[in-house]
């Protein structure tokens, strides 16, 4: 895993008699200009306190202010974050007071753009309602499995009691039929801003003891979620869309690399033959194993799970002469920092390379990555690398991202992490 960077010191200024405030450099002013919302601790020439006090308080809501002392707008100010300053209004001197009435009202925005974007239906009833910057809501996540509904707090400004309370008395007045709203941390994230420990218990209840558990719908598929378990929040809902696609071009046999909770798998198993499902989380492949029972009557193909790492799996079934119709790659983010960016991609053509080798003539690749610091056109350049290594002739049919409920802003290009190719191969 990639070292974390060391913080560099943040120089205190005199106190400011409006507020606290940071001053950034010229480079970080002329990007905050042009729409940028991220100001990183390198570019913070100094913070001012408020008048009476020694230090600006993690989590405060300060003035942003250029090398002139011209003030840009008001950002949480993190004292632990390598994204030291993240905009919340174009407003100087935002108090706290000010700021929480401003995130009432986004997330009413938010929760009517999902109603817009992903209406809640019987067979789809699960959705990203919050996606942070994207939602100018930084530092919150907000994701529905039909009557659950799982919150992270990713900042110091965010994990604070003030912002719990706003989220859930508008999602609770928003979401008939809402049975839970339960915070689940990020460990990674919690470490790195220097969180406190999140509230035990859940935030809402519409019934004791609290419900934790639900099944949700996906494209008319039926998945289990427990608030309890599983990876970040739970699903992917970002393949939503995705899941779909693949299914539409997928034929014979497939195999459905880092398949999680099997949520493409059981999507190829309505037009293949016979899947298989790889991953190396032994939990995850029991849900998708009750989930595929509970889809029996929807799924046309043999499906069988695979306890494994993908990268030996490839190796060993290239080698052995295996030949697939149909691949998926979906496997976790590789880069989780620009310093790793370089294995990433190795990683990545290393896995694309052996699908390729493994695909019949006229076979389906649906390959992605879910790293923010992977750019769309480094992931095309590493499959048309791998591409010519194999000898094979890729055919990009569909370049697709995240579905509608996850948002990309375009002045924040790491809101387009998502990459998903599907791709015809000669």
């Amino acid at each position: 895993m990639a070292k974390e960077l060391e913080l560099k010191p943040l120089r205190v200024g005199a106190a400011d008699p409006q507020g606290p405030a940071a001053m950034v450099t010229r480079r970080a002013a002329d990007r905050l200009r042009e729409g940028s919302v991220w100001v990183y601790r390198s570019e913070v020439e100094q913070v001012l306190p408020a008048s009476g006090l020694a230090a600006v308080e993690p989590g405060a809501v300060v003035t942003v202010l250029d090398g002139r002392g011209i003030a840009l707008g008001s950002a949480l100010f993190s004292g632990a974050s390598q994204i030291t300053l993240r905009m919340v209004s174009a407003a100087a001197g935002l108090t706290r007071a000010a700021y929480l009435e401003e995130l009432t009202e986004r997330i009413e925005t938010a929760i009517a753009l999902r109603e817009e974007l992903a209406p809640a239906s019987d067979s789809d009833n699960a959705c990203r309602l919050i996606f942070s910057e994207a939602d100018r809501l930084p530092g919150i996540v907000a994701d529905r499995y039909n009557d659950l509904v799982i919150l992270q707090m990713l900042t110091q400004g965010t994990a604070q009691d003030d912002v719990r309370q706003a989220l859930t008395r508008v999602l609770s007045a928003r979401l008939p039929g809402l049975q839970t709203i339960v915070e689940r941390p990020d460990p990674r994230i919690q470490r790195i801003e220097e969180l406190g420990a999140s509230p035990a218990e859940p935030l809402f209840s519409n019934g004791e003891p609290a419900r934790l558990q639900t099944v949700f719908t996906i494209n008319g598929l039926r998945f289990a979620y427990d608030a309890t378990a599983g990876q970040k929040t739970g699903a992917f809902l970002d393949q939503r869309l995705n899941y779909q696609a693949a299914a539409a071009r997928a034929r014979g046999t497939a195999l459905d690399v880092c398949t999680y909770q099997g949520g493409f798998a059981l999507h190829l198993a309505r037009t293949c033959e016979r899947v298989t499902g790889v991953d190396a989380s032994r939990a995850a492949l029991e849900v998708a194993d009750a989930n595929l029972e509970r889809n029996a009557a929807a799924v046309a193909a043999r499906v069988d799970w695979l306890e494994a790492d993908a990268f030996d799996v490839l190796r060993e079934y290239e080698a052995a002469g295996r030949s697939y119709d149909t691949i998926v790659l979906d496997p976790p983010a590789f880069a989780k920092s620009r310093r790793a960016l370089e294995g990433a991609m190795r990683g990545y053509k290393e896995m694309n390379l052996r699908a390729l080798k493994m695909l019949s003539a006229g076979g389906t690749l649906v390959t992605c990555s879910c790293s923010q610091h992977v750019s769309r056109a480094d992931f095309r350049a590493m499959l048309a690398s791998a591409s010519a290594d194999a000898g094979r002739r890729v055919q990009v049919l569909e370049e697709r991202g995240a579905a509608p409920d996850h948002p990309a802003i375009a002045t924040l290009p790491e809101t387009s992490y998502l990459k998903c190719l599907v791709c015809r191969v000669e």
